[in-house]
């Protein structure tokens, strides 16, 4: 059952993206300057796509992918190119639609279905692999969890996912974040301990038959992220 706080704070992220921060994404996801803070965060986002996409099958011909928070649809496009067949989808509708437009011209989007709604929308069917790329950071590592054995209940192969370490930088900016005013604050990134997660997945009944494979932090300027792998068994 979806909780309340879930709930709550997938609420949070749709109205950030939708009406505060998409011209911002928009920005950050293109090839437009930016200054040193976010040239910073484009790099590290670039790298975990790559290390992301290296963990799935180089051929993804007739395999089904959910790209879950798609963001402006740069790892959809990709995974497309390599032959799967991509639902890509996000809460937020705004950046859905720039999605959708930055890839009508390239022929992998024919392999693509952009839509907006929640990851754990059952609507959506089974999946061969999963990809979360910075999707769960905003949420509570019980919610995290609760996310994780949503898709799982509708992956055969991989969850590939993100979330912010629990670093001393992570923490002090989190703290940091707390004092701005409501209508100023970004939704927060919640930092997770890796061997707490790695415990919590490996105890979850609901997550029996999975395992924690690979992992692999991506650390550049002020973007921190981490990667990890679950595997259907």
């Amino acid at each position: 059952m979806t909780t309340s706080t879930y709930i709550e704070q997938r609420g949070r992220i749709e109205t950030y993206f939708d009406r505060t921060a998409a011209q911002t994404w928009a920005k950050l996801t293109s090839d437009a300057p930016v200054g040193r803070i976010r040239a910073s965060v484009r790099a590290g986002r670039d790298q975990m796509r790559t290390t992301l996409l290296s963990w799935l099958p180089e051929n993804l011909s007739g395999l089904r992918l959910l790209d879950a928070g798609c963001g402006t649809g740069a790892f959809a496009l990709e995974a497309a190119a390599r032959g799967a067949q991509v639902v890509a989808i996000d809460l937020s509708e705004t950046l859905v639609s720039l999605a959708r437009e930055r890839a009508s011209t390239h022929p992998a989007s024919r392999n693509i279905e952009f839509m907006s709604g929640d990851m754990l929308a059952e609507s959506l069917g089974t999946f061969d692999h999963v990809v979360a790329m910075d999707s769960v950071i905003h949420y509570r590592s019980s919610d995290a969890l609760q996310v994780l054995s949503g898709l799982a209940q509708r992956t055969r192969g991989s969850i590939i996912f993100t979330f912010a370490p629990s670093t001393p930088l992570l923490m002090a900016m989190h703290t940091v974040g707390r004092a701005f005013p409501k209508s100023d604050r970004a939704p927060a990134i919640v930092p997770i301990s890796p061997r707490a997660l790695t415990r919590d997945v490996q105890n979850a009944r609901s997550l029996t038959d999975w395992r924690c494979a690979r992992t692999q932090r991506i650390s550049s300027g002020f973007y921190k992220s981490q990667a990890m792998e679950l595997i259907h068994l």
